[in-house]
């Protein structure tokens, strides 16, 4: 009887000391929602402010165009390609380049003709990527209120789809056949033209902006039996075959060059911190998660 009486007594301290426990959830969950997300809100609209930044590089004065910026090609263990390129923006507005054939030691010039310039798609892209996440950051200014978790990681999980999607434009180049190489608009943008037994190609891989130069042999028509079309890669290898306008070509060379772009870099650091601060407040969310999903908080 002592036994049951001190269980029935115990049970009005349980509940008391659960609805207290409830009631600073549910104070801290408030101040969650109505300071803290807005400070995170502010800290990821300031990075993303600056990887926008970067995108645009201005020059100073309101009016100015976009900031041209000139960079080497080149390596001291590889002399085959050598050139400059020219960025401003998400434009190449020039290019040239030198290269070394390989069997006959010439060397070939190309650069883009005067009325040509070829836009980098991937940095395009990122930076629209960029310019929604700051939309969605707009939205929900300091006057928003957020009355759930649930409307808060929704926010979370469209900033990181298109920070994501930006960093994903940047880390990873777009796949090519050797046909679509061979017959896009970048070979008609040189003086004097590309032989048709030289290709390029131009992107971006993480930080770095790439020129590829593939050197080419015809096939004879005896190789039927051999012949293997390569498929789609951002990169393809000496050996690789493809068929262009009933002649069939074999990569007989690959050359790689390429060079640091620092800003890119920058952009890429703004990325990972904001997507770390998005999880970082997704994570705050859910330790509320059991409160939350029952109270319209």
């Amino acid at each position: 009887m002592l036994n049951s009486q001190r269980s029935v007594t115990e049970l009005p301290k349980m509940s008391s000391a659960s609805q207290v426990e409830r009631a600073v959830l549910e104070d801290e969950f408030k101040w969650l929602l109505k300071e803290e997300v807005h400070a995170v809100l502010k800290q990821l609209q300031d990075v993303l402010r600056e990887a926008s930044r970067r995108f645009s590089m201005l020059m100073p004065g309101l009016e100015s165009p976009l900031k041209q910026e000139n960079f080497i090609l080149g390596s001291s263990t590889m002399d085959q390609v050598k050139g400059v390129l020219t960025l401003q923006g998400e434009v190449l507005t020039q290019a040239d380049i030198n290269l070394k054939v390989t069997k006959s030691s010439q060397v070939l010039h190309f650069q883009f003709r005067d009325d040509k310039q070829w836009k980098l798609q991937q940095i395009q892209d990122a930076r629209n990527h960029v310019t929604q996440a700051l939309q969605l950051l707009s939205s929900h200014d300091d006057s928003y209120h957020f009355k759930t978790g649930a409307e808060v990681n929704k926010l979370m999980d469209a900033l990181m789809l298109q920070l994501t999607r930006a960093r994903n434009r940047l880390t990873t180049p777009a796949s090519m056949t050797l046909p679509e190489l061979a017959t896009s608009g970048l070979m008609k943008m040189f003086t004097p033209p590309m032989p048709g037994d030289v290709m390029v190609n131009f992107y971006i891989n993480l930080s770095k902006l790439c020129l590829t130069v593939y050197q080419l042999h015809v096939l004879p028509s005896s190789t039927t039996k051999y012949f293997k079309p390569s498929g789609s890669s951002v990169l393809h290898s000496p050996g690789a075959m493809f068929e262009l306008n009933n002649n069939r070509f074999e990569v007989s060379h690959v050359h790689k060059v390429e060079c640091v772009v620092p800003w890119l870099n920058d952009t890429l650091v703004f990325f990972t911190i904001s997507l770390q601060l998005c999880q970082q407040l997704k994570d705050k969310i859910s330790v509320f998660s059991s409160f939350w999903n029952y109270r319209p908080f």
